[in-house]
């Protein structure tokens, strides 16, 4: 299949195939374009958003980003209803072609379902490679729009945004001495499955022709074609755009009932919203206004997207009696406000490392520690911004238990001081370390939570806009921040990263945990190449295979080092 590139004047030389894209130049244009979609959504010109959309999703530079994307996310290998996977350049390269909006229909949705921690189930529908590159490719145009008009206290499924902003906005809302002690906490039953799809096809500013298919695309189960009547396409890349869209706006209606903050007729009522996805909590200065001026709102406000509240999920506690939100409990002892991982979160934790344990009965003791190390390592860096010291040190406890009774159970004919000395070393000044020395080379040692750091988290500003170009320096400065401290203790990967601008000398975006990296030797190892700092060069992934692609086919690459030093 041909690739047109009427659309693409700004490359000298186009691409001829999937490693000759200079990505570059693909960021640029796409950057460029989002950025005056988002002024333009500012100045409320809806006209000029359209236009600019239709020639953000028509634009060559765009579709190589969202086919990029979706080959390379966690999705990447698993196949929609016609079993079509792009995992080869070629694959990648002819896929450009068959992103069009003419003639495109989108296949069903292949149904899966994931459990849920409460033991139902979950649905899920799985999009085919190139319905996931189309949602990605319209996404790219959307995205500047929602961002410009979200709520300033939404931060789920938003860049730049965590469930830490969200607790750390809660803090801001509750901790202080005349802060409002009662909250509504909301529950939208089932919301991707309901909102309606009228209100998406009159409010949502995208192409309203693909939008529509999209959401009657209908799903296959058990080889039976099942028709969707309301909802997003939960499983999609578009749909937590969407629902952000449906439920932004809460935030303004609000303020119009009971004042915007820190004026006069909010001191009288204390109503502050934060909300993350579909789960959000509103202050209040008493129960009665809760429940009785601005539940009705909300619901008000969820009746028009076609949604409701879960009666039984909706409560309104105070704050002394606490309440959970996000995995987290937040609750005033004595007129303090302190904040822990919540006792559910905390079972769930301690769940699964148990099932874990349970699997790996017979397991070396190297394969048990690196299963469980993400999983300590991941539940601790979620928690490491509240009050949760005391409670690593109790998951420690459990997971030593665990540990000495399965060490145990492999040597029930030896005494125990064999199986401590087996299993279980001393290291520095700590005793009991649960290592493993069978392997040459550095011992595998099991990561206890307790010697995660507990740091106050720095919330993001809330009318920060990745689209608007004066807060670029801004969330430079938070990049540069959660770097440093995320990779504390690596100083060669922060060397690297610093020296290179932050950004990847090939295709000059920037290089996050998000987008990932490899790193990569100038003068190859087996050419002699050392792991020296002046050999290692820090690349995208998708970068990297296309700078070993160019080397093979003998196409004149850039020099990395010449990159780096301009």
């Amino acid at each position: 299949m041909s690739t047109d590139f009427n659309q693409v004047p700004a490359f000298s030389h186009p691409p001829e195939s999937w490693h000759t894209i200079d990505w570059s130049v693909v960021n640029r244009q796409v950057r460029g374009l989002q950025v005056r979609i988002a002024k333009a959504t500012r100045e409320k010109r809806w006209r000029k958003v359209k236009a600019l959309q239709r020639l953000l999703t028509h634009s060559f530079a765009a579709r190589t980003l969202a086919v990029r994307r979706v080959t390379e996310n966690r999705g990447k290998k698993t196949p929609g209803v016609d079993g079509e996977l792009w995992s080869t350049p070629q694959a990648k390269w002819l896929a450009l072609g068959r992103l069009k909006r003419k003639g495109y229909r989108p296949a069903p949705l292949r149904r899966v379902y994931i459990p849920k921690t409460d033991g139902s189930r979950r649905p899920l529908g799985i999009p085919t490679m190139r319905d996931r590159a189309m949602q990605a490719l319209y996404l790219l145009a959307l995205e500047p729009v929602s961002e410009t008009v979200a709520d300033r206290n939404s931060y789920g499924f938003r860049p730049w945004r965590s469930t830490a902003d969200a607790i750390e906005q809660c803090f801001v809302n509750l901790s202080r001495k005349h802060s409002a002690e009662w909250v509504l906490e909301g529950d939208i039953k089932g919301c991707f499955d309901n909102i309606s799809h009228d209100w998406l096809l009159a409010k949502v500013p995208m192409d309203k022709h693909v939008l529509k298919m999209w959401l009657k695309a209908g799903f296959m189960e058990s080889r039976q074609l099942y028709p969707t009547e309301a909802g997003t396409p939960q499983g999609g890349i578009i749909s937590p755009v969407l629902a952000n869209l449906a439920l932004d706006g809460l935030e303004k209606v609000l303020e119009s009932h009971f004042g915007k903050k820190n004026t006069k007729a909010s001191y009288k009522t204390k109503v502050n919203y934060v909300r993350y996805a579909d789960d959000f909590i509103i202050t209040g200065i008493s129960k009665e206004l809760l429940e009785n001026d601005v539940l009705p709102v909300v619901t008000a406000f969820m009746a028009e997207r076609g949604l409701t509240l879960s009666t039984s999920k909706t409560l309104v506690t105070h704050i002394t009696e606490g309440f959970d939100f996000l995995g987290q409990n937040l609750r005033k002892y004595n007129g303090k406000l302190l904040i822990k991982p919540s006792r559910k979160n905390l079972q769930r934790h301690l769940s699964k490392i148990k099932d874990i344990v349970k699997v790996n009965r017979t397991s070396r003791q190297d394969i048990l520690i690196k299963q469980l190390n993400p999983v300590l390592l991941g539940w601790a860096n979620y928690h490491r911004h509240v009050v949760a010291k005391e409670t690593f040190g109790y998951v420690d406890y459990r997971v030593w238990k665990l540990l000495w009774r399965w060490s145990c159970r492999r040597h029930g004919n030896r005494q125990k001081r064999w199986v401590k000395k087996k299993y279980f070393h001393s290291v520095k000044s700590e005793n009991w370390v649960f290592q493993s020395t069978l392997l040459p080379g550095k011992p595998v040692r099991l990561l206890s939570s307790k010697d995660i750091p507990i740091v106050r988290h720095t919330k993001i500003r809330a009318e920060a806009n990745p689209y608007d170009p004066r807060d670029e320096q801004y969330f430079e400065d938070r990049l540069e921040r959660s770097w440093k401290a995320s990779t504390k203790g690596r100083k060669k990967l922060q060397t690297l990263w610093t020296r290179q601008g932050k950004r990847c000398p090939m295709c000059r975006s920037v290089i996050t945990w998000e987008t990932g990296w490899n790193v990569h030797h100038v003068v190859e190892r087996h050419k002699g190449g050392g792991d020296e700092l002046s050999n290692l060069v820090l690349l995208h992934p998708n970068c990297h295979r296309q700078w070993h692609a160019q080397q093979e086919n003998s196409v004149a690459g850039l020099s990395l080092k010449r990159l780096i030093k301009a």
